[in-house]
């Protein structure tokens, strides 16, 4: 007898298995989804890549020359793909390199390959 793949029964696998996840890191579902979560490490290779083409987003946006300097603190929040609220230091080299606070908002879904800068603004 040949086994059939069964959608239902794919998804209550599915169920389980986040079901498991979720409790094996004591976190609950509406925690993840649709809340603002700190980063814990802002210096990540993935955090500093959203940071760095949201400042090059804004830069081409508003036609200005801000250079990125580091990431101050961040969020996420688990959406159709993730947004990233970064807090970014970065230089206005048409002010004589002077240092700004900036928050920016990032919508990213890597998957369709889509990255868009929702927010930027100075703090």
């Amino acid at each position: 007898m040949q086994l059939k793949s069964c959608p239902l029964l794919s998804a209550i696998l599915l169920i389980l298995v986040a079901s498991f996840h979720y409790q094996a890191l004591a976190i609950s579902p509406s925690a993840i989804v649709g809340n603002w979560r700190p980063i814990p490490n802002v210096d990540v290779l993935k955090v500093l890549e959203i940071a760095r083409f949201a400042v090059s987003e804004h830069n081409k946006k508003a036609n200005v020359q801000l250079e990125f300097v580091k990431v101050v603190k961040g969020e996420t929040q688990i959406v159709e793909g993730t947004n990233y609220r970064l807090v970014i230091i970065a230089n206005d080299k048409a002010a004589g390199n002077a240092p700004g606070n900036y928050e920016a908002v990032v919508w990213d879904r890597p998957w369709k390959h889509f990255r868009e800068l929702s927010s930027f603004v100075k703090v």
